[in-house]
């Protein structure tokens, strides 16, 4: 008869999602090993939110996520809930704020968000092993997984390296290669909330805008999002930018409204009438920043006061306030790419367990399944509530 394995599951990243997991399982009673090539826990949740973590969001629903399968999140979204993960920042006495559209963000640093999960995950005896730099993962009876530090062997392993995305953070495409290796389909992956790119014709008037923000509406088909547009030397970001990205496909339209909620044509023909003797940029400075109004008259109207514009060039302008039609030339990749969309095939998982519905004792969680929620908190949801569901499950 075989010895005992020292370990019940053993779980590969340590980041939100894995820790989540590993957290889990051990308060089940499990004996649990988590895995990271890196030297520090949870390096995303450090960096997120300028530093202060966007943990959650109030408002998370199904519809907030894309993926393949559109329902799949939905039993993980509601077994673990926003309110759950808020319940556990309170016990540890973390003090946070909504910032904007649900968004929670610490008080005070990231690294309180980090130093809980990890006193959680010691208080539940879990074994984590950092710089540990894995060479090899095989399945017989149970999985061995190969690290420069020695061999590992359990029944269950769980996936939770993430995406591609930031891969000055460490982040590689290895949950996607091994997935692969046992049979798992993937789907599509590309970069997602991540800044757009542009061709020289548009950008000889976002660059000297480089910079400036304003509030706008993003929209691609039916898909809109109102929220901040950023202007840079490489074209536009902010997060209407960023949300919109993840719908945006290669040679895709999109359209903004830099006068959300207010008829520019109306608005431009009034200030025509009562202050016939302004200059247009001075009229635009008054809903746009300067430099944006300086730069739309000087480029579409010609020079003289309002009073003197033809009606007919005002409602071009008008509809490019609020309608401007630009087709992006790319994106800034995985390097800027806050998540990555796509991954896993859920069709190949069990949204009740996130065990491989063909391997068993292999679970997938977080970014590196087809699940990609929207900015603002919705993709650490993703991480704890399909880390929860796994880690009650291994």
């Amino acid at each position: 008869m075989s010895p005992p394995l020292p370990y019940d599951t053993i779980i590969l990243g340590a980041g939100a999602a894995g820790l989540m997991c590993a957290i889990t399982a051990g308060q089940r009673g499990k004996r649990v090993l988590l895995l990271d090539h890196a030297d520090e826990a949870g390096k995303k949740i450090l960096i997120s939110g300028g530093g202060r973590c966007n943990f959650t969001n109030l408002g998370i629903a199904p519809d907030r996520f894309i993926s393949a399968n559109r329902h799949f999140c939905k039993s993980a979204l509601a077994r673990y809930t926003q309110q759950d993960f808020v319940a556990l920042v309170r016990r540890h006495g973390i003090a946070f704020h909504e910032k904007t559209l649900g968004q929670l963000f610490c008080d005070g640093s990231a690294r309180q968000i980090v130093a809980m999960l990890l006193a959680e995950a010691q208080a539940a005896g879990v074994d984590i092993r950092l710089g540990h730099h894995i060479s090899n993962v095989t399945r017989a009876d149970a999985f061995t997984v190969t690290t420069d530090h020695g061999n590992f062997i359990a029944p269950a392993l769980v996936l939770a390296t993430g995406g591609l995305s930031i891969p000055k953070m460490g982040a590689t495409g290895f949950a996607h290669g091994l997935a692969r290796r046992f049979g798992l389909p993937l789907t599509e992956i590309r970069p997602g909330l991540v800044p757009l790119t542009f061709a020289a014709a548009d950008l000889a008037l976002m660059q000297p805008l480089s910079g400036v923000a304003l509030e706008s509406v993003a929209s691609l088909g039916k898909r809109q999002f109102r929220e901040a547009l950023l202007f840079t030397h490489r074209g536009l970001s902010g997060p209407a930018i960023l949300q919109i990205s993840s719908y945006w496909r290669d040679g895709a339209t999109l359209r903004l409204d830099l006068m959300p909620g207010q008829n520019a044509a109306v608005w431009l023909r009034e200030r025509k009438r009562g202050r016939a003797k302004a200059e247009p940029k001075t009229i635009l400075g008054e809903a746009l920043p300067h430099r944006l109004a300086d730069a739309l008259a000087a480029a579409h109207l010609p020079p003289g006061p309002i009073g003197n514009q033809r009606d007919a060039d005002l409602d071009r302008l008008a509809a490019l306030l609020n309608g401007w039609a630009l087709t992006p030339s790319g994106t800034e990749g995985y390097a800027k790419a806050e998540v990555t969309l796509g991954g896993i095939d859920t069709a190949a998982l069990s949204s009740q367990t996130m065990m491989a519905t063909t391997v068993p004792g292999l679970f997938a969680i977080g970014e590196a399944v087809d699940v990609t929620g929207w900015l603002g908190g919705y993709n650490f949801q993703w991480a704890w509530s399909s880390g929860w569901v796994a880690g009650m499950s291994v």
